[in-house]
């Protein structure tokens, strides 16, 4: 019987060394050594200082900023996930209706659907160009900026598919404020 025990021992010790540790660790150097900035998770540094990942979203309220999606998860990356509420769900009608007519005061036009509906991870990074457009107006305001050149500017911000095939075109939430922050600069406090 220990002729028979010795082998499943040792061979279930060295799968788990080499499935366990070697495996993962070799993924995680090549990893590292090819795409160094996507291994440590896109994260995205301004003035030395981490301000968000590339995948990730993150809440922008003040009026010179580019919102993002709603989240259902009120952007906790510790609880994502969708409401799980269907398409005749009263309380998903009423967030909707409640979302679009916050949105449609605040920008004054009719909300892209993006802008309203919470996506299934709550996470996304990303908005439609469309979404994206529609605020150019209220972030000019609010930035004394010439509203033309703010959206020049998301123009600039729109990324195509993926490989030309994957996807829908976007602008990354994060990125785009932070060149609305570099180009236009919010004014100071109680001017």
């Amino acid at each position: 019987m220990l002729s028979q025990l010795r082998p499943a021992i040792a061979l279930t010790a060295f799968f788990t060394v080499l499935t366990g540790l070697a495996y993962p660790f070799a993924m995680t150097g090549i990893a590292h050594g090819l795409f160094p900035a996507a291994a440590n998770g896109s994260l995205v540094e301004r003035g030395g200082e981490v301000v968000g990942s590339l995948l990730i979203a993150q809440p922008f309220v003040g009026e010179g900023y580019l919102h993002p999606r709603p989240s259902a998860s009120n952007w906790n990356a510790a609880g994502t996930g969708a409401s799980n509420l269907g398409p005749t769900s009263a309380a998903l009608i009423a967030d909707v209706a409640e979302r679009r007519a916050a949105w449609e005061v605040l920008n004054g036009a009719p909300a892209p659907i993006d802008a309203i509906t919470a996506s299934g991870s709550g996470l996304d990074p990303d908005i439609s160009p469309e979404t994206a457009l529609a605020q150019a107006d209220r972030i000019a305001a609010a930035r004394g900026a010439d509203p033309a050149a703010v959206r020049a500017l998301i123009e600039a911000a729109v990324e195509g598919r993926t490989l030309g095939l994957y996807g829908e075109t976007r602008v990354n939430v994060l990125l785009t404020n932070i060149a609305l922050d570099e180009s236009f600069p919010l004014p100071p406090a109680g001017n």
